[in-house]
């Protein structure tokens, strides 16, 4: 199939290189030319801006939006609806609001542009090992991008979620859960290192072990062990974790449904207060996020 990325960030560059890779078509545009450039050099088409990502696309046309949830996201939405035709597709693959996509949905759908939500998860490891999708928008349209998301994703790794904004609404709570689940790490990982059993521990070698059968092993864990091989006490950097939205959208609908979600709110409130403290747990927890979705980390300041 022919696709366009909009958006040649840390995700978006290698979503397009996965495509690439199996075969599809892909018009490449972002805001600044290097990366476009780059992808060219690696087989996709460049464009030099919407109007000619449009004129390079067939009819039906696919869009895959990969930008920062917010006006960014309206403002490249706007242009489209003004330059895309009836049955062209607008996908966000973008960690988006899904109260923003039923809005954006229904501006589309005005100009008979379909339009998909598609939560996606995977970071920077996306590339090898494939991309968790959680696809929201008409089915008969999930049915008809499937090529696309075979390619992106590993196996079984796609799902349809439901209506428009059910995919980012999963998403959303997915990485509520993720708020949590590196919580406990990096609170586990601080009671060790407060432990009088602190200096004979190895970290890494420790995770490596809860993943050996473990009730607990995970992914994550994985990604401790190798944080902890760089750095055993993750001195290099500041406990300073950033909260990109998710978390606070999770907490957010919790208290709308009137669903009780300590673990998740407690999570999102110790990112707030990782501002102002260094903790060895909100090391842990800067560490994760680096290791697997190559979030930017604070360095600690040398002595």
């Amino acid at each position: 199939m022919q696709i366009a990325m909009i958006g040649l960030g840390r995700m978006g560059m290698n979503m397009a290189r996965r495509l690439l890779r199996d075969g599809h078509g892909v018009v490449a545009y972002n805001r600044t030319p290097d990366k476009v450039e780059q992808m060219v050099k690696e087989g996709a088409v460049g464009a030099c801006s919407l109007k000619e990502v449009v004129e390079k696309l067939s009819q039906p046309r696919i869009v895959w939006i990969m930008l920062p949830a917010g006006s960014l996201v309206d403002d490249h939405m706007n242009r489209l609806r003004e330059i895309m035709e009836p049955d062209d597709i607008v996908v966000d693959g973008g960690n988006t609001y899904y109260k923003d996509d039923i809005r954006r949905g229904a501006m589309l759908a005005e100009k008979d542009i379909q339009f998909m939500d598609v939560g996606v998860s995977g970071g920077i490891w996306g590339l090898d090992k494939g991309y968790s999708l959680m696809v929201g928008g008409l089915k008969q349209t999930s049915l008809y991008l499937e090529p696309i998301f075979k390619s992106l994703a590993p196996e079984e790794g796609y799902l349809h979620c439901g209506a428009t904004g059910s995919g980012h609404f999963v998403k959303m709570v997915h990485n509520g859960i993720e708020y949590g689940m590196m919580q406990a790490y990096g609170e586990g990982f601080n009671i060790l290192d407060a432990s009088p059993y602190a200096e004979s521990l190895n970290y890494a070698e420790l995770a490596h072990l809860w993943n050996q059968g473990s009730v607990i092993r995970s992914w994550l864990l994985e990604l401790a062990e190798k944080a902890f091989t760089k750095d055993e006490k993750l001195a290099d950097i500041l406990g300073y974790i950033e909260d990109s939205g998710e978390g606070r959208w999770t907490v957010q609908q919790a208290i709308e449904s009137g669903v009780s979600a300590p673990v998740t709110a407690l999570s999102l409130m110790n990112r707030f207060s990782s501002q102002e403290k260094n903790s060895f747990s909100n090391r842990v927890v800067a560490a994760l996020r680096r290791e697997f979705g190559g979030h930017g980390v604070v360095a600690a300041k040398k002595e």
